[in-house]
């Protein structure tokens, strides 16, 4: 943050693995990042689908007065018989969605992020996902396209054919539709949501959703920039 040159944008934890994941309890890593964060007043935006993110409520709520903060939560099933073999470790639906409703009661913004959305797996929910966040409090949405990048392929085909045996080739079959023929797309425009008639559909289907919930595209929120004061930097009088 006190790099010369360096130009205050807002900081995302979770993009490539959970901030909250049970070891945050003893290592309290992303509470720290949180308090300097707070300190020089710069914006961060969270995703999550650990409930402990409550733990540090009075850091994000603090944050919030000043526009430096939003959290999505992530929400990819109520079903609790999926939720226990695609998430086992992670927090229940009832838990996630008790964390929206008292994250928007403290006055912090919050989100709902359907993720991932899994041709023939949950893709069924979506509407109803979007319902019951909606429901607890959150105020913006967004979903994404299961990605499988790198070694995640071959792990996820391995869970699909363990649990789903007899639509493992359809799932399949419909994630290559979605990804140019491939099992993963990394263009930035294309990974998240895919491509394809599949893809069409569910665009669709979310935006017809989001507009009758009358959720706003996780993007609507803009965090505070201004107040960055940079470590080390002395404040001119004049």
């Amino acid at each position: 943050l006190s790099k010369p040159g360096y130009v205050c944008a807002p900081i995302n934890l979770g993009a490539n693995t959970d901030p909250y994941q049970p070891i945050e309890r003893e290592y309290m890593l992303t509470r720290r990042l949180l308090e300097v964060l707070l300190k020089f007043r710069h914006p961060v935006t969270i995703v999550t689908k650990g409930a402990l993110v409550l733990r540090d409520l009075d850091l994000l709520t603090e944050m919030a007065s000043l526009r430096l903060v939003r959290v999505m939560i992530s929400h990819t099933t109520l079903d609790a018989g999926l939720k226990r073999i695609l998430e086992p470790r992670a927090a229940s639906p009832a838990a996630r969605l008790r964390a929206i409703r008292l994250l928007r009661d403290a006055g912090v913004p919050v989100g709902v992020l359907c993720s991932p959305i899994i041709p023939m797996i949950n893709d069924c929910e979506l509407e109803q996902l979007l319902e019951s966040a909606q429901e607890a409090g959150a105020q913006s949405a967004a979903y994404m396209m299961l990605r499988l990048p790198l070694e995640v392929a071959p792990l996820f085909e391995q869970w699909l054919h363990d649990h789903y045996p007899q639509r493992a080739a359809h799932v399949i079959s419909l994630i290559r539709q979605s990804r140019g023929g491939a099992l993963y797309d990394s263009r930035f425009g294309a990974r998240m949501q895919g491509e394809g008639v599949f893809a069409q559909l569910l665009a669709q289907r979310f935006a017809k959703c989001i507009r009758k919930l009358g959720l706003q595209d996780r993007g609507a929120l803009k965090l505070d920039c201004s107040l960055f004061s940079p470590p080390g930097v002395q404040l001119q009088l004049l």
